[in-house]
């Protein structure tokens, strides 16, 4: 038979076949320690109708699986988000190693009451729509398994009339890593402190403008990144002050139908997705010049210059576009199907290049 008339090979690559063969043992010894399914929730996102419900199972300990403690406010500590008290209760390399529990039935519940029932992933993710009535405005959202304990997120619920939102890059964009593509995940993914991670200099403040000038104006954060960061990253947003806003980051390993998920098909999918499910919204879509972002963000504003009401690219410095692979070919851009670009090296920079645009 012909490779042109042999049948499609449905069944998982070996990568794949070997990675669920692993995770069936290490699930085993789990459970023979007594750890039991938990939820790690992250912040939603949705409209009046419905909301995005993110989070991850994962077999975590008994002192895991509670409700963590609210720390103590003081003059050197202040009390943490609850999205961020909640998606901490994992830590440091603890994040990166602990065992996922795929397929398991979460309850959800919307400020305290019942909605519905759904399924983790292969992977433990959470992610699904929940048809809901809801006002607009941050509501707490509530995700319990079987035998674990409720716990509790954000879920920000955008106004049908709002018109503004901020999509933002992570890495080298908001966050500087200082480190060579190749080892930013491994640098994501095992530093414990989120204070060894420098901010962008002027981008909260810019963020925070943005938001003031627009209230109530989704922010995402959009990236690469495997959900095993999302802690560290979570922390990193609100020790610099950043708006509160989902995360949307990827799982990493193999697939059934592939040996490593891409990042590029990852972010566009989701730049697709927010341009569908909030087709009057424009947003400000933040990047670097590092690689691909420029590119991405081109792509998407042909398909929906609509949806866009400016690109602003962070330029990188000589040894940070080094250590980023390079910069962008794609040439500076002003103005393409209407849709206006800004450059700048720093938030304050970026800052006047919008005011000009009549955004701030």
């Amino acid at each position: 038979m012909t490779d042109a008339l042999r049948p499609a090979d449905s069944r998982p690559r070996f990568a794949a076949r070997v990675d669920d063969w692993v995770h069936r043992r290490r699930e085993k010894r789990a459970l023979g320690r007594g750890k039991t399914p938990g939820v790690i929730p992250y912040i939603g996102y949705g409209s009046t109708e419905w909301v995005r419900v993110l989070g991850r199972v994962l077999y975590l300990r008994p002192d895991e699986t509670a409700k963590p403690a609210k720390p103590k406010r003081t003059l050197l500590r202040r009390r943490q988000r609850p999205d961020v008290a909640q998606v901490s209760r994992v830590r440091g390399w603890r994040s990166f190693t602990s065992l996922h529990a795929p397929h398991q039935r979460v309850r959800v519940s919307i400020d305290g009451e019942h909605v519905t029932e759904i399924v983790s992933d292969r992977g433990g993710v959470i992610d699904s729509i929940v048809r809901v009535s809801i006002a607009p405005g941050w509501h707490t959202i509530s995700l319990q398994t079987g035998s674990g304990e409720p716990v509790e997120a954000p879920v920000h619920v955008v106004d049908p009339a709002a018109r503004f939102g901020v999509i933002s890059d992570v890495d080298d964009t908001i966050l500087n890593t200082a480190l060579p593509k190749p080892l930013v995940a491994a640098w994501n993914s095992f530093v414990v402190d989120e204070h060894a991670r420098t901010s962008t200099p002027g981008m909260p403040v810019l963020y925070d403008h943005l938001m003031a000038a627009h209230p109530g104006s989704p922010v995402i954060y959009l990236s690469t990144g495997a959900w095993n960061v999302a802690p560290a990253l979570s922390r990193f947003l609100e020790r610099n002050l950043y708006p509160m806003g989902p995360l949307l980051l990827t799982d990493w390993g193999p697939t059934h139908d592939r040996w490593f998920r891409s990042g590029k098909e990852h972010k566009l999918r989701e730049l697709d997705r927010l341009a569908r499910e909030f087709p009057e919204v424009r947003w400000v879509l933040f990047g670097d010049d590092g690689q691909h972002d420029e590119f991405l963000y081109q792509e998407f504003a042909q398909q929906h210059p609509n949806s866009v009401a400016a690109v602003a690219i962070r330029q990188l410095s000589t040894g940070q576009a080094v250590l980023a692979g390079g910069r962008s070919k794609a040439g500076m851009h002003r103005r393409e199907n209407g849709v206006p670009w800004v450059y700048g090296s720093d938030g304050a920079t970026l800052r006047e290049e919008l005011k000009g645009l009549g955004l701030l």
